[in-house]
């Protein structure tokens, strides 16, 4: 670290979700600094440059992640990038934050997690919805006994960003197999309300059993420029089982009707409920309501300051709003000192393995048990 404590940052990855969260993330944060950015796309990279200030540019990842000026590094690319320059920046001694998933195998989520571990760096994923300001207020209040023994759990990421069969389809596998359905909605939106759900109750999954769909078949492929037979789950629902006995659902899709971000939890329990949602309505990009066993309807709950970051309120933009507290809430996990590591590579673990356990659960038509390495064993 300098001595001045400033956390020096490279981005790996100059394309819409760097530009529209990451780097305003980080130039909202004066505690860190954007010192280099790297795109296979020179010209991209040295647009996000001029536009962010940052004065390093290059077109490989292995020319800034082992710069001496460098202290974490952010890797928002293409997901099947993931793991293999998350691993390289470990390698050269950075802390890392990472888009979901770090791998599709949460086996090399972990072995990324303990190698992190064993040379004392922190990891981030980017659970973006965990720390929207109402996401936090929430947890807060579930923390302080609001909803008493957590009973249910239900969550729902959904929009309808690719109902529309001829928008084009990212990060799809022109070449694959059309007999096999492949997992799609179920890792790309599932990721954020799994981690939620267990957040939320303060417990693994035990068990679960699911299902997935493909109800749009032809689409338009970015990779090709053409409509193809894509035979991926656009939708998809499971049950499951906590370890400390709360029960939950999540449905994720991306062709149904609703606006973005289209998440929304729900938490019952012995003496409450709340419900988050974060979809972009009249202006508004997050509510939370609440309820109590004498006053059954659910009414708007203010969020307080604490919880937004400078200048930041809800009628901000979803992207910027949520992946400024994301950012601050690393940063300060980076210069504390300390052992703390909230939404870490261990926790992305845990959520790729659920997605594992429900695409097992669908393809073999059964209830799979977690964590499946000892289920297997």
């Amino acid at each position: 670290m300098t001595s001045e404590r400033i956390i020096r940052v490279a981005v790996l990855g100059a394309g819409a979700w760097a530009r529209h969260a990451h780097l305003p993330g980080y130039l909202r944060d004066p505690r860190c600094r954007v010192v280099a950015i790297a795109d296979p796309d020179r010209a991209l990279a040295q647009d996000a440059a001029a536009a962010f200030g940052i004065p390093v540019v290059a077109r490989d990842h292995t020319e800034v992640v082992r710069r001496e000026d460098v202290d974490l590094v952010d890797v928002c690319t293409p997901s099947a990038t993931h793991f293999e320059l998350s691993m390289a920046a470990l390698e050269a001694g950075k802390h890392v934050l990472c888009e979901k998933p770090v791998a599709f195998d949460y086996r090399e989520t972990l072995r990324a997690s303990a190698f992190a571990r064993s040379r004392r760096l922190k990891t981030r994923l980017g659970f973006t919805f965990r720390f929207s300001p109402a996401m936090q207020y929430m947890k807060a209040l579930i923390d302080e006994g609001f909803i008493g023994t957590p009973f249910i759990f239900n969550g729902y990421e959904q929009n309808s960003q690719w109902l529309d069969p001829k928008t084009p389809l990212r990060q799809v596998d022109p070449d694959a197999d059309p007999s096999v359905l492949h997992v799609s909605s179920l890792e790309g939106y599932g990721a954020p309300i799994i981690d939620l759900g267990m957040w939320f109750t303060g417990s693994p999954f035990a068990q679960v059993v699911g299902t997935m769909r493909n109800f749009i078949p032809e689409r338009m492929v970015r990779a090709t420029g053409r409509m193809m037979r894509m035979n991926i789950d656009d939708g998809d629902i499971f049950l499951g089982e906590f370890a400390n006995g709360a029960i939950g659902s999540v449905q994720t899709s991306f062709v149904t009707v609703g606006n973005y971000p289209g998440l929304e939890a729900r938490m019952y329990g012995s003496e409450g409920a709340l419900i988050c949602r974060l979809v972009e309505e009249r202006g508004i990009c997050e509510v939370l309501r609440g309820a109590k066993p004498d006053a059954v309807e659910f009414e708007t709950m203010t969020v307080p300051e604490r919880f937004y970051p400078p200048g930041g309120n809800a009628r901000e933009s979803w992207r910027t709003l949520f992946y400024a507290n994301l950012v601050s809430s690393f940063i300060s996990e980076l210069l504390s000192g300390d052992d703390r590591n909230e939404a870490d590579f261990a926790d992305g673990a845990r959520v790729q393995e659920v997605i594992n356990a429900v695409e097992r659960s669908y393809r073999e038509r059964r209830w799979v048990s977690l964590p499946l390495v000892e289920a297997s064993s």
